[in-house]
């Protein structure tokens, strides 16, 4: 077990993304803070973990409130006595052209995105500094690293997670404290915010041209958690099918 007397705490992990993440950092040991704005599918998802052989406890967790994230930090050490590992996976999109963009939408992704994952990393790094390190893993996504039509404010919110990535690595890495992102590409899970012509698009772009699984992204995160991963830091994972690293691409025989 790669995780094994480790402490996670995985905000939005009541499903997705998240879940799978969750999911498998209880299978591979570690006891597993379920944290979510969504309490009661957070405590069917830690219960669900339990039910497999983990060790889960769920949290209700709203991240752009900085008492709630200070008290789910105190939940994670107090239930499990430290908190080595900390997923910031929460997160909102919508898709709207910049013309049409209201000021609300674009302050409420940003603040739950991006602010969310500071506050958060904050206050698990104080507590990660009395440990003696940690990790932290901001789930960023390919929207952060190109343009793309009607992502103006989850595109931007991504981009902050990925340069507030490098700021913490450099910042933490004295505290022995590793800060890595994971950068999706288009992903199955059960909300779904594309069309599937708007899918086929994307996957038009990728090598691997077929949708991400949440399980995948959930063991990259494993190898940025995991004892492997000692001299990583501030780097961005792409799981994305190639979708970053492709340029023209044309049909076989064009």
């Amino acid at each position: 077990m790669r995780l094994k007397n480790k402490v996670a705490l995985v905000t939005g992990a009541a499903r997705g993304i998240g879940k799978a993440i969750a999911a498998r950092f209880a299978a591979e040991g570690a006891s597993v803070v379920v944290s979510d704005i969504d309490f009661d599918e957070a405590t069917l998802t830690a219960s669900a973990l339990g039910g497999s052989g983990g060790v889960a406890a769920p949290c209700r967790l709203d991240v752009t409130q900085p008492g709630q994230v200070l008290a789910a930090i105190d939940f994670a050490r107090q239930r499990f006595g430290r908190l080595d590992i900390l997923v910031n996976n929460a997160g909102v999109t919508t898709r709207a052209p910049v013309l049409d963009m209201t000021l609300d939408a674009w302050e409420r992704i940003l603040r739950i995105n991006l602010t969310g994952t500071m506050l958060c990393s904050q206050a698990a790094a104080r507590a990660m500094i009395e440990a003696g390190g940690g990790r932290i893993i901001n789930i960023a996504s390919i929207s952060g690293q190109r343009g793309g039509s009607g992502r103006a404010a989850y595109g931007a919110s991504k981009a902050g997670v990925i340069n507030l990535t490098s700021v913490m690595a450099i910042e933490f890495g004295r505290h022995n404290i590793l800060v890595n992102a994971i950068a999706p590409g288009p992903t199955d899970v059960e909300r779904a915010h594309s069309t599937s012509a708007q899918r086929q698009v994307t996957l038009s772009r990728m090598a691997i041209q077929r949708a991400v699984q949440p399980a995948e992204i959930a063991s990259a995160a494993l190898f940025l958690a995991g004892d492997d991963c000692g001299m990583i830091t501030g780097h961005v994972l792409n799981v994305d099918g190639g979708f970053n690293t492709a340029g023209i691409v044309y049909a076989d025989g064009a």
